[in-house]
């Protein structure tokens, strides 16, 4: 077999690629600067600018109008999303940090969609879990607590439309998945998931070396 067909980026070559695409605006840099002095090292967890371009592309793409996210941060990915809902459209956030997404909410309100996003602060299975059935989800994006990703997985699925996108951050967890030395409970859990979704026949899917790895999974 030949060898895969890829590039390793360094950061010159990584710089390139975020100036030569639609990423981040003033707005949204300015999210990313106030979360990196607030919060120091944790802002880390904030998506990358190029990863928040390629998730609004496929929303619009699919012509979401409900969309939901398990995991808000300070509300870049939220606003990366909700911009790409038409008129009418729906984010619904889950979260339990009032710290982290006081941040997210003053930013909602700059960027004018806080009548598009409805913050739910509560563990997010039982959030989901109080879903009507009835108002299907077209587009989903998971970036929480990874111990639980396989539950929010399956309670986002039963609940997503036909061809609905799912998209799940992290699964490569800075490579320690292939780390056969590390075993905390993040990357194992991280680890059976990635190997439950490449044979789980209720989707079509693909992982992506997007920022910590990004999977996209369109359900059936």
């Amino acid at each position: 077999m030949a060898d895969g067909k890829f590039i390793s980026l360094d950061q010159r070559l990584y710089d390139y690629v975020v100036a030569h695409g639609n990423n981040g605006d003033a707005l949204l840099d300015e999210l990313a600067a106030e979360t990196a002095t607030r919060l120091g090292r944790i802002s880390g967890m904030q998506i990358a600018p190029e990863q928040g371009t390629f998730m609004g592309l496929l929303a619009r793409a699919i012509g979401a109008r409900f969309a939901v996210e398990v995991g808000t941060f300070t509300g870049y990915s939220a606003i990366c999303v909700a911009r790409a809902l038409p008129p009418g459209g729906r984010l619904l956030c889950c979260d339990v940090s009032e710290e982290w997404t006081a941040i997210a909410r003053r930013y909602w309100e700059k960027a004018g969609l806080a009548d598009k996003i409805t913050l739910k602060l509560a563990p997010a299975l039982d959030t989901l879990r109080a879903l009507p059935t009835g108002d299907p989800i077209d587009f989903a994006f998971i970036d929480a607590d990874k111990t639980n990703y396989r539950l929010y997985y399956e309670e986002v699925l039963k609940r997503t439309r036909p061809n609905g996108l799912i998209l799940i951050d992290n699964v490569l967890w800075n490579g320690a998945v292939i780390d056969s030395k590390t075993r905390g409970g993040d990357t194992q859990a991280i680890r059976e998931l990635n190997d439950f979704l490449a044979t789980d026949n209720r989707i079509d899917m693909v992982m992506l070396p997007i920022s910590d790895g990004l999977t996209i999974c369109r359900k059936r």
